[in-house]
């Protein structure tokens, strides 16, 4: 039996005015996943995230791998630090590092999603006049980049930039014990990165400076049982995005890299059907992350986000089920990781759709996949144990 989970980050929302009332992903044309709904052996609203901790795709993504973020969750920095390499001492906190625009608001979370190549030399400049023995910065991919302070206190309380785009700069610095610290390498990098020339090129040429740095999501490495040790299973993840391969890393799983792989509407999901399929014939697991619809919904941009939920289904789910029964019985579980609703730009904490699929099995269910329409089915009240029923039930 092959196991496939495929994630569409924040595919979820609420009901669009423009839509008639009907969400993304009511909208959207989308006959595989339509499919799966109606032929599922298990369908309904599993809740993801957790009340008191971020409604983010840390903690909700390590929810859909099984594992209990009120047990394990320790901050986003940790994760995208073990996708980069990045080896933490015990005594080291791990932040995730955004290049933004700002002025006197938050413009921009991603500096209009600047490139690898540009933010690479920008968070190299940075480590150079701001970094020193015990914090160092590390680039990453596009905007998503890593700050590392030795010996930080645990007490600092940050704000995800995406969470407050429009809003001014002074009300969400950090606060708590150890906050100066990274206000002052915020007020630092706002002196320093305005007259970087990668910054006058991108200025000249109409696009939005990445002109401050912002740290946020910081924790210390976690500890947890690997995917094996819980479910007695080889596997591996397919993803664009460092926090994904992250978990992958501290889950014991193959981390596979995709060309052409970016985490936007320009990604390869042909070529992740491809690569999943291929190490299915060596693993018996593959968790599929497609960062897409999430970037649409911060970006508030309906069409894009209907798009990227098309394309998820005509570029990398089709291809799957024509694949997959090549490799004998199968299951595939598709799900989002939380909502990132168009209305508000940024991650909710309501329950997502899910459906478990198994070739064995011709259901007639006479649903289609989306967040209404699955309401009335099995409700996962702690999304951790969405894994357990996936792979045992």
């Amino acid at each position: 039996m092959k196991y496939v989970v495929v994630l569409g980050d924040g595919m979820a929302d609420y009901p669009v005015d423009a839509l008639s009332g009907r969400t993304p992903l009511a909208a959207a044309s989308k006959p595989c996943m339509d499919y799966l709904a109606d032929r599922a052996v298990r369908y309904g609203l599993a809740q993801t995230t957790v009340r008191h901790l971020p409604a983010g795709s840390d903690v909700a993504n390590l929810s859909v791998m099984g594992y209990d973020p009120e047990r394990y969750y320790t901050g986003r920095g940790p994760l995208e630090a073990a996708s980069m390499g990045v080896e933490l001492k015990p005594d080291d906190v791990a932040f995730r590092c955004n290049l933004i625009t700002a002025d006197d608001t938050i413009v921009d979370y991603s500096a209009g999603h600047v490139t690898s190549e540009e933010a690479g030399e920008l968070i190299r400049f940075i480590d150079a006049r701001l970094g020193r023995e015990g914090m160092r910065f590390y680039p990453g991919i596009s905007y998503r980049h890593l700050l590392v302070i030795n010996r930080c206190p645990d007490g600092i309380v940050c704000t995800p930039p995406h969470d407050v785009v429009g809003q001014p700069v002074k009300d969400h610095l950090p606060k708590g014990e150890g906050s100066e610290t990274i206000i002052g390498l915020i007020k630092a990098s706002q002196e320093l990165l305005p007259e970087h020339p990668v910054n006058g090129k991108r200025v000249t040429a109409g696009k939005r400076p990445a002109n401050s740095i912002w740290p946020w999501g910081q924790g210390r490495t976690p500890s947890m049982p690997t995917f094996r040790e819980k479910y007695g299973l080889s596997g591996a993840v397919i993803s664009a995005v460092d926090l994904i391969k992250g978990l992958g890393v501290f889950a014991g799983l193959e981390v596979i890299d995709v060309p052409g792989a970016t985490g936007y509407l320009d990604t390869d999901y042909g070529a992740k059907a491809r690569y999943a399929l291929e190490a299915l014939k060596r693993c018996d697991f593959i968790f599929i992350h497609v960062e897409a619809p999430d970037e649409a919904g911060h970006g508030g941009k309906l069409q894009e986000k209907i798009q990227a939920i098309e394309d998820l289904d005509a570029k990398l789910i089709r291809p799957l089920l024509d694949g997959l029964p090549q490799l004998g019985d199968f299951r595939l579980m598709l799900l989002p990781d939380h909502p990132t609703p168009l209305a508000t730009k940024t991650h909710a904490y309501d329950p997502v759709p899910y459906v478990i699929y198994d070739s064995r099995y011709n259901y007639k269910n006479n649903k289609r996949y989306d967040e209404a329409a699955l309401a009335d089915g099995q409700f996962v009240s702690h999304g951790h144990d969405l894994m357990t029923t996936f792979i045992k039930g």
